[in-house]
C-alpha cells in the first residue's frame, strides 16, 4: 500500500492538467497552503464533476465540485448523513486520537455531526443566543470594540492584520457569546488553531501537545458547564445548553463536540473573511475604489468575499444508501465531499466566477454557509461582525495596503490565512 507521502507526491509533482484523473487528490492540504487549488477544481468541474479518489491520507472519497450537485446533496440529509463527521478525516489523526483517547462514538463536532431529529433538538438550544434580537443587543458592543481595535493600530509601519484585527475582533465576540473571561479571550483563538491544525502546523508541536491542549480546553469548559448549571445561567451559549431539556443531559463527548463546533465556527469563518476581504480588495483596487466611493456596498462586498474566499472549503457526508449523482453510483458507506470552494466558482452558475465583483446582482448567491438542516447557525453573527468592522474601517482609513502575500493555512477544510502583512499610510 502506498504511504501518505507517496500519495501526496502524485498530484503535487505532476501536471494537474495532464495527470490521470484517478491520481488526482483535491484535498491535499499543501495545495491550499500554496494557493494552487484552482486548476484542480476547474479541471474536475470540466471533466469529472463527481470524482472518486481511491487512495489518500483521508482514505477513499468522492469529490462533488459543481453547484447543482452540491446543492442536491446538501439538502438531502436522509441519503447523506453527517453522523460520521463533516470534514474529511485524516487517517493518521484518527489513529492517534483513538490511541490516546480511546474509540470515539462520532466525529466529535457536536450537533453538526448529528442527523435528524437529534440534530435540530440540539441546534435549537443555542439558536436564541445568535438570533437577530440578541445580535441587535450585541452589535453596539461589537462596534465599540471594533473601533478600539482600529484606533490602536500603528500608522506607517507594517503589522499583521490577521493577529491584530481579524483574530482580536472574533475572539472578543466569541468570548461574549460564551460569557468567557474577556481577558482570556485569546485562549479561544489558540484552542481553535490547535483543534484545526495537524502537528507541525499552526501552534501544534506534536500529537501529545495537541491532545494535552484538548484536555485543558475541555477541562475549562467542563468547569463552565457546572458553573452555569449551578447558577441557572444567562443567555450565553453554554447557559443555553444547560437550560434546554434536549441538551441538559447530554454526555461529555457530545458536549465537548459542541464546544469544538462553537469555538471553531466562531473563530475561523469570520476571521478569515475579515482577512480575505482586505486581501481581495487590494488584489482588485478598482473594487476597493468602488467601496470607498459607496460604503453602502459593504453588505454586498461582505457576501462577495464569503463566496470568493469560501472560508470553509468543504463539508463531508456519508451515503446511507446507494445514490446516483451525476451519472455515477455512490454506494452505501462512501465518504462524499461537497467542495463549496469549487461550487462557488462554478461557471455554469455564476457569471465571471473567478472575478471579485462587490456589486454583483445577487451577491448572497453562494454556498459558503451550506443549505438544508445544517445551514450555518452563526451566519448572522459573521455578517454582523464583517459589516461593522468595514463600516468602522472606512470611517478611519482611506487606504490599507497589503505589503506581501499572506501565509495560508495548511488545511483542505479551513481555507484561511495565518498572516497578512499590511500597512496603513494615514488616517482620515
Amino acid at each position: 500500500m502506498a504511504t501518505a507521502l507517496e500519495i501526496d507526491g502524485l498530484d503535487l509533482l505532476d501536471d494537474v492538467e495532464t495527470m490521470p484523473l484517478a491520481q488526482l487528490n483535491p484535498a491535499r492540504a499543501q495545495r491550499f497552503k500554496d494557493d494552487t487549488i484552482w486548476p484542480v477544481f476547474a479541471r474536475l468541474r470540466r471533466e469529472d464533476p463527481v470524482h472518486f479518489t481511491p487512495a489518500s491520507e483521508f482514505g477513499p472519497y468522492w469529490s462533488i465540485t459543481r453547484w447543482a450537485d452540491i446543492m442536491a446533496i446538501d439538502v438531502n440529509h436522509e441519503a447523506f448523513s453527517s453522523a460520521q463527521g463533516i470534514a474529511l478525516p485524516n487517517l493518521e489523526a484518527l489513529a492517534e486520537q483513538e490511541r490516546v483517547m480511546g474509540p470515539r462514538r462520532r466525529g466529535n463536532a457536536g450537533f453538526i455531526t448529528m442527523d435528524e431529529p437529534e440534530h435540530s433538538k440540539h441546534r435549537k438550544a443555542v439558536t436564541p443566543t445568535v438570533a437577530p434580537a440578541n445580535l441587535a443587543l450585541l452589535a453596539p458592543l461589537v462596534r465599540e470594540r471594533a473601533g478600539q481595535i482600529l484606533d490602536a493600530l500603528p500608522i506607517g509601519e507594517t503589522f499583521d492584520w490577521v493577529d491584530m484585527v481579524s483574530k482580536e475582533l472574533t475572539a472578543m465576540t466569541l468570548a461574549t457569546l460564551f460569557d468567557f473571561p474577556f481577558e482570556e479571550r485569546r485562549k479561544l483563538t489558540y484552542w481553535s488553531d490547535v483543534i484545526t491544525n495537524l502537528p507541525g502546523h499552526g501552534p501544534v508541536r506534536d500529537w501529545p501537545h495537541k491532545f494535552e491542549v484538548f484536555g485543558k480546553c475541555f477541562g475549562r469548559f467542563d468547569a463552565i458547564w457546572h458553573e452555569r448549571l449551578d447558577s441557572g445561567g444567562g443567555n450565553d451559549l453554554i447557559s443555553m445548553l444547560t437550560q434546554n431539556p434536549a441538551t441538559r443531559e447530554m454526555d461529555r463527548e457530545q458536549y465537548h463536540g459542541t464546544v469544538v463546533l462553537l469555538i471553531v465556527g466562531g473563530n475561523d469563518t469570520t476571521r478569515n473573511t475579515i482577512s480575505g476581504s482586505l486581501y481581495a480588495l487590494n488584489k482588485n483596487p478598482d473594487q476597493y475604489d468602488k467601496l470607498r466611493a459607496d460604503p453602502g456596498l459593504i453588505p454586498s462586498m461582505m457576501s462577495e468575499t464569503i463566496r470568493w474566499q469560501t472560508p470553509l472549503a468543504h463539508m463531508a457526508r456519508t451515503a446511507t444508501r446507494d445514490v446516483e449523482v451525476g451519472g455515477k453510483t455512490i454506494h452505501t458507506g462512501d465518504k462524499v465531499v461537497m467542495w463549496y470552494i469549487s461550487g462557488n466558482r462554478d461557471e455554469t452558475k455564476i457569471d465571471r466566477p473567478d472575478d471579485y465583483v462587490i456589486d454583483r446582482a445577487r451577491p448572497r448567491e453562494h454556498l459558503s454557509f451550506g443549505f438544508g438542516v445544517h445551514r450555518c447557525v452563526g451566519n448572522r453573527v459573521a455578517e454582523m461582525q464583517l459589516t461593522i468592522i468595514w463600516e468602522e474601517i472606512l470611517k478611519r482609513f482611506p487606504d490599507i495596503r497589503v505589503m506581501a502575500e499572506p501565509t495560508r493555512t495548511y488545511s483542505g477544510f479551513v481555507h484561511g490565512y495565518e498572516t497578512l502583512p499590511v500597512m496603513i499610510p494615514r488616517r482620515h
